[in-house]
């Protein structure tokens, strides 16, 4: 192929694209507290009213790291039937574990990556823990939609590239202090254009686990 036709064949999938991206909606949704505060590490779904939705046939690998004993990000949004690796970046060893019933795991104590990733198959939320550091905890949201975003330092996630529809869109945070399914919203997003949407959400107050250097078994884990 020449030059000439490679060049032409760029400008043609650039325009493709463009226009793909031009016929699809947008929202951006905007999280806050009961006080007026951004809230972070909220998970904003969107469900096209109508049950019509583009399922990718294989989702992205998704990662949660362990770093300084802590999970890392703490919350993590994937689609259901996603693999998950679990890199433990520490010098000490985890062992993973959730009794969640959206996926019950265990990953022995181990260093390094595990060899096999966990598929995430139910829709729901899964909390995460180590049993040999009691205050490792972290999230993982598994959405029965594609359509979703996490909220940012400003509370703020874009949901981008929606097939233009009215959609059922809700909000969930591992401190939220009411059901997820209460803090439904309907929008109309059937034209090709961008779309705001707020919620206020009361958060329940964070209990953390000191950290004991007992935990650590004397520096062994």
């Amino acid at each position: 192929m020449g030059k000439r036709m490679k060049c032409w064949l760029g400008v043609a999938l650039l325009l493709a694209a463009t226009a793909a991206r031009s016929q699809t909606a947008e929202i951006t949704a905007s999280v806050l507290d009961d006080k007026g505060r951004p809230v972070s590490d909220a998970v904003v779904v969107a469900v096209p009213s109508d049950g019509s939705m583009r399922v990718p046939i294989r989702p992205r690998e998704g990662v949660v790291d362990q770093v300084n004993k802590e999970f890392l990000p703490k919350v993590t949004a994937i689609l259901v039937g996603t693999p998950v690796t679990f890199p433990n970046n520490d010098n000490v060893r985890h062992q993973v574990y959730s009794f969640s019933p959206a996926k019950r795991f265990e990953l022995p104590l181990y260093a390094g990556v595990p060899a096999q990733a966990v598929v995430f198959d139910k829709p729901g939320v899964v909390v995460l823990g180590c049993n040999i550091h009691d205050w490792m905890v972290g999230y993982v949201y598994v959405s029965d939609s594609p359509y979703f975003a996490k909220t940012d330092g400003n509370g703020k996630a874009v949901l981008a590239d929606l097939p233009p529809r009215s959609y059922s869109v809700r909000v969930w945070h591992p401190l939220l202090d009411v059901p997820e399914e209460s803090t439904r919203q309907s929008i109309d997003a059937s034209t090709p254009a961008s779309f705001a949407a707020t919620w206020t959400i009361k958060l329940k107050p964070e209990v953390k686990v000191r950290r004991a250097p007992t935990a650590e078994r004397n520096g062994r884990y």
